[in-house]
């Protein structure tokens, strides 16, 4: 379980990873929120955007522009929305960390983002495929502070 207020002091290992990932995709100049929220607010966003009253472990909401700003072009990708509390029984469900499992879905949206999809939670899916290949050559290297 997450330690009360720790968020912020992992926050940063998140960006660094979320960087990680664009480096690997050779994403440049792209620019994406990362929300972190409870199982009843992503509830809410699933019901409302995909018409499914139930939690989910990770939204994405494509944006897809490109800015200028300051002289400079950047492409605002869109927002990923992950529920920690979905993300930490999925890992104790899957046998893995919730470090690993925060990784997994900071690349899942990333992937959504950049216009990937799926039909299914099959792992034969390419997508799902692409996101193994993505964990496995980047690894969990985020730092988390959880209970015991």
């Amino acid at each position: 379980m997450l330690e009360p207020d720790s968020e912020a002091a992992w926050t940063g290992s998140v960006a660094e990873f979320v960087e990680r990932i664009l480096d690997y995709l050779h994403k440049e100049r792209w620019d994406l929120s990362v929300l972190f929220c409870t199982e009843a607010f992503i509830r809410n966003l699933n019901a409302q955007f995909r018409s499914k009253d139930e939690a989910t472990d990770v939204l994405s909401f494509p944006f897809g522009e490109w800015i200028k700003e300051n002289g400079e072009d950047y492409f605002l990708a869109g927002d990923i929305v992950i529920a920690l509390p979905v993300v930490e029984q999925n890992a104790a469900d899957f046998g893995v960390s919730l470090r690993e499992e925060v990784c997994r879905l900071l690349i899942h949206g990333v992937l959504h983002l950049d216009g990937a999809d799926h039909t299914t939670n099959d792992p034969s899916e390419p997508m799902l495929m692409v996101q193994e290949t993505i964990l496995a050559a980047l690894g969990d290297s985020i730092s988390i502070k959880t209970k015991e």
